[in-house]
């Protein structure tokens, strides 16, 4: 108090030192602050790229696919419909009793790709393709973006046909990929990226259905389209 007194009678402003008591020690809380401010530094750097990059492993797929130049129906044959969904459907179809086909197996691409001696294309990938999987008759290992634990049941017709839902809400727009993406799989779980979401924090910015595939995500769009009563345990847990 005799300090501020004394710099109130001088005409001068009192320094921070004589606003704070006395039994505080400026440089201690500097030097405090200074080791949260650069803990703080090193926990996000750690939290948001470090960890990351460690917690996924990103692997190409066995071989690439070229979903635009398949969904053309004025160069394959078969691809038929209007929309990108009715084409869609053209390999990735539902069977009689309401189930999905999921992605194609090898008679379906050997429907068109069945010589390897004779490409329809010049590409490496359909040379490829022929030589590794048509002629020996061997399953392409694809892996899958979009698959969930084996405790969850989705239908896909009730979602496609009965909502109405475009394959790009849930998907992304693949119908416009001429590449695959990296399969980026968490290495904790073994479930892709995809489910999970690309955003470690679960934050979004403009967030939409394809970001992630998540509980809460398909709890929130159930709700926003009234179908709350969908919301039930037992309805996607079997």
């Amino acid at each position: 108090m005799k300090n501020q007194s004394n710099s109130a009678g001088n005409g001068t402003q009192p320094s921070i030192g004589d606003l704070v008591p006395k039994w505080i020690n400026l440089n201690f809380v500097v030097q405090d602050i200074s080791f949260f401010v650069l803990g703080l530094i090193v926990a996000l750097i750690v939290g948001w790229a470090i960890f990351p990059a460690l917690l996924y492993s990103k692997q190409p797929q066995p071989m690439n696919f070229n979903h635009a130049l398949h969904l053309n129906s004025e160069i394959v044959d078969g691809i038929e419909g209007d929309t990108p969904e009715e084409k869609c459907q053209s390999c990735h179809w539902f069977r009689d009793d309401g189930s999905f086909s999921g992605i194609p197996k090898l008679d379906m691409c050997t429907g068109c790709h069945d010589d390897p001696e004779s490409p329809l294309g010049e590409t490496p990938e359909e040379k490829a393709f022929l030589v590794n999987y048509v002629e020996p008759e061997k399953q392409v290992p694809w892996f899958v973006y979009s698959k969930q634990p084996d405790c969850v049941y989705f239908s896909h017709i009730a979602h496609v046909k009965m909502g109405e839902f475009a394959c790009a809400t849930c998907h992304g727009d693949f119908a416009t990929n001429e590449k695959l993406p990296l399969y980026v799989e968490n290495r904790l779980t073994g479930y892709s990226q995809n489910i999970w979401g690309k955003n470690i924090s679960g934050f979004y910015l403009n967030k939409t259905y394809a970001d992630r595939m998540k509980m809460d995500d398909c709890a929130r769009c159930h709700t926003e389209k009234g179908q709350e009563q969908n919301n039930a345990c037992f309805v996607c847990h079997k």
